[in-house]
């Protein structure tokens, strides 16, 4: 193995992508280094965040803190409830209700024989109210009691509020029903939506009850009288959670893809997806939200309409008290589960299946990873003392304080980024502040498998040159690497992080190689005038093809412009790739069939299409040789080359010869005995006419028009004689027609 020029190392030098001394030195690379930057919110979200928040700049500095209260045996918890400084938690899986203290002690204080607690309420001192699922009830626990006070014969219980008045409202499925509980007397049938499910319920500052249901997703707003009006028609088939805002404002949470009308809804999976492409568009596009102990049915949502784009996994919307709605938040790979609404009026959004908390604030909206819990979902939040925020999680099923003040340490570790070829690594270089006490590190590995395993490389040392430090991690194909940000009263902020490299060097591929009938040619595209042929006088690199460049190993190959029949002229298109993306150039190489030695017709080509002009070329059997190189995209010595040969084919140019015999007396006429011949092609097509008007075919004596030489034979009446023209053509096309006297 032999080191590369010394031209080529300054080079490689100055390009920032020197690899380290202590690796071994390739010759084989693609000479323009790749730079892989991350730097926006997008790309940081192709990642993993513990501990750190990510801004919608692109800024990622350290999370608020977030402390464990409680770890629950049930995989889902679905609900929280504040009681003073108690919480209520229903959970999912095992259908338990737990009340944790505010010394941090929790207690199992209702065991549902159903799988699923989705709603629990306040009710009094020191109780609660209850709602389990499937074929569930209503029930009132507390105080070491629990007491069934309601059962309907609808199969889900899925969310309960109460009014100033005391009347608590049960919303249920699968006939999206809402019941009113006085708190005194008999339960009633308050409301029936036209909708699978009633899933969420509300109260907004006039005592109308808000009500989100599903299949179809729709928010309601419901007077004392029982009379409901449509204040939003979703494209989503369901509206999960509502919250009203001290202003009024209420915020929709909204999921869902099409599903049939009679299914219920399904527990959320428990393997993660793609990086959300979080906006704050109206433009809806999200996904089939999940809920415990059911199957993996989807929630229902109705037909969409034809022509309207389809949403993604789910939106935020915020309905205002005039009834004006836009969408505040929307993601097509995170599903939103609950929000929460602070004193400033910013919203807390939870979502899976990453565990993501987002925070979005600002009008119009600014959307920042605020967090993310250990766990695939954030189902629920809570408002807690001292401005922090209870929420709950699913798969594990866990209860977290999210505190006011910032997390002491965390970590980023990017997406990994794939070479498609074993790599040479340059240089890491990042900008990042870090005022006060933080501190910020960066680490990377390698490997070789597109998911990092243990057959990785482990975590480098530290860098510790921001401007450009030399990637210590083995040559590999995949590359990952991971930020630690530490601080105290100040937070390291990291904007951006670019790693350089060098793919290996891969051979280009001609994949077609077209041989265009004789005469066939194409006019330059898109040329003013009378358009000249395309390939036939462009200089080298004004061929008409489509240049190198586009996504890496893209097809390079031409557009055709009209076609045109030019006698004499043999066309050749192509089509090429290049794995490593660098931009080809083409040498045109011909033999006759005998030869064994190659003349250049053309070399330096930068198009896909070649016009040979054959009239000056003996006629033959050919065969040309098509040679793609990358090498002015390498260093010196390190291009590679792809070649492909054509099938023989003939060049023919001269019209085939017509030899007339003295025309012999016969009764009624003359005979008429002729030889056609060709020196290089079959003869294809002989013909004759008596007036040049009319031609009738005339087929050889051997009855089969095949070979070079062919004898013909026809009657003529004597007074037409003078007037007999043959015309013969060969098989590419040449013609030749003579007068007989």
């Amino acid at each position: 193995m032999t080191s590369p020029p010394p031209r080529w190392r300054t080079r490689l030098r100055r390009a920032a992508v020197a690899a380290a001394a202590c690796l071994p030195v390739v010759v084989l690379h693609a000479s323009s280094p790749v730079f892989w930057r991350v730097s926006t919110q997008e790309e940081f979200l192709a990642g993993e965040a513990d501990r750190v928040s990510i801004d919608a700049d692109g800024r990622v500095t350290l999370a608020r803190d977030a402390e464990l209260l409680h770890e629950a045996t049930a995989p889902f918890l679905w609900s929280l409830a504040p009681a003073g400084g108690a919480l209520w938690i229903g959970a999912g899986g095992d259908g338990r209700v737990f009340r944790l203290e505010s010394d941090g002690s929790a207690s199992t204080v209702f065991e549902a024989a159903e799988q699923n607690v989705h709603a629990v309420h306040p009710d009094g001192p020191g109780g609660a109210l209850v709602g389990t699922s499937p074929d569930g009830a209503l029930f009132r626990v507390g105080n070491g009691r629990s007491e069934r006070i309601f059962d309907p014969d609808d199969r889900y219980l899925w969310a309960l509020a109460a009014d100033a008045a005391g009347n608590r409202f049960v919303a249920t499925g699968d006939e999206g029903r809402i019941y009113r509980l006085p708190p005194d007397g008999e339960a009633s049938l308050f409301y029936e939506a036209d909708a699978s499910h009633v899933l969420a319920l509300a109260h907004d500052a006039e005592g109308n009850l808000l009500a989100g249901t599903g299949t179809p997703g729709q928010v309601l707003r419901i007077g004392a009288d029982g009379r409901g009006f449509v204040l939003l028609d979703s494209p989503y088939a369901e509206i999960r959670a509502l919250r009203v805002a001290g202003d009024g404002t209420l915020y929709a949470v909204a999921v869902g893809e099409s599903a049939p009308r009679s299914a219920p809804p399904a527990p959320p999976p428990s393997s993660s997806s793609g990086v959300p492409r979080v906006t704050t568009s109206t433009t809806v596009t999200a996904v089939v939200v999940a809920d415990a102990g059911q199957t993996s049915a989807a929630r229902a949502r109705p037909a969409q309409a034809a022509g309207t784009a389809s949403p993604g996994r789910g939106a935020v919307y915020r309905i205002r008290a005039d009834g004006a709605w836009d969408t505040v938040w929307e993601s097509s790979q995170d599903t939103p589960y609950d929000v929460s609404i602070d004193a400033r009026g910013d919203l807390l959004i939870g979502t899976g299946p990453s565990g993501r908390i987002y925070h979005v604030a600002e009008d119009p909206p600014r959307v920042r990873l605020l967090a993310r819990a250990p766990a695939r979902q954030v189902t629920s939040f809570a408002a807690a003392a001292g401005g922090a925020t209870y929420y709950a999680t699913a798969n594990p099923g866990k209860v977290y304080r999210l505190l006011p003040g910032q997390a002491g340490a965390g970590e980023y570790v990017s997406d990994v980024r794939d070479a498609r070829t074993v790599a040479t690594w340059g240089t890491l270089r990042w900008h990042a502040l870090t005022p006060g006490d933080s501190s910020l590190r960066l680490f990377t590995r390698s490997g070789n498998t597109s998911t990092p395993n243990a057959a990785w490389s482990r975590w480098s040392a530290a860098y510790r040159d921001a401007d450009g430090a030399p990637i210590t991690s083995p040559r590999a194909r995949y590359l990952q690497w991971k930020a630690e940000l530490r601080g105290g009263a100040d937070t390291p902020t990291l904007l951006s992080v670019t790693a350089a490299y060098l793919p290996q060097n891969l051979r280009p591929e001609i994949t077609s190689l077209t041989v265009h009938d004789p005469g066939v040619a194409f006019q330059r595209p898109f040329a003013s005038g009378d358009p000249p042929i395309a390939g036939l006088d462009d200089p080298p690199e004004a061929g008409s093809g489509s240049g190198g460049g586009g996504a890496q190993g893209d097809t390079q190959q031409t557009t055709l412009g009209r076609r045109v029949h030019r006698r004499g002229l043999r066309t050749f298109v192509w089509a090429a790739r290049d794995p490593n993306n660098d931009p080809l150039r083409f040498d045109f190489l011909v033999r006759t069939e005998a030869d064994t030695s190659w003349r250049a017709l053309r070399t330096g080509i930068e198009g896909s299409i070649y016009t040979w002009d054959t009239t000056s070329a003996p006629d033959g059997t050919y065969v040309v040789r098509l040679v793609a190189s990358d090498a002015a995209a390498n260093a010196p010595g390190a291009g590679l080359e792809g070649l492909v040969e054509s099938k023989p084919f003939e060049v023919d140019n001269a019209p085939p010869r017509i030899d007339v015999d003295a025309p012999r007396p016969q009764p009624g006429g003359f005979a008429v005995a002729f030889v056609v011949s060709d020196g290089h092609s079959p003869v294809r097509r002989v013909e004759y006419s008596l007036d040049t008007a009319r031609w009738e075919v005339l087929y050889p004596l051997d009855g089969i028009a095949d070979s070079r030489v062919e004898r013909f034979r026809l009657h003529v009446d004597g007074g037409q004689l003078d007037r007999l023209a043959i015309r013969a053509a060969d098989a590419l096309g040449n013609a030749a027609t003579i007068a007989v006297r």
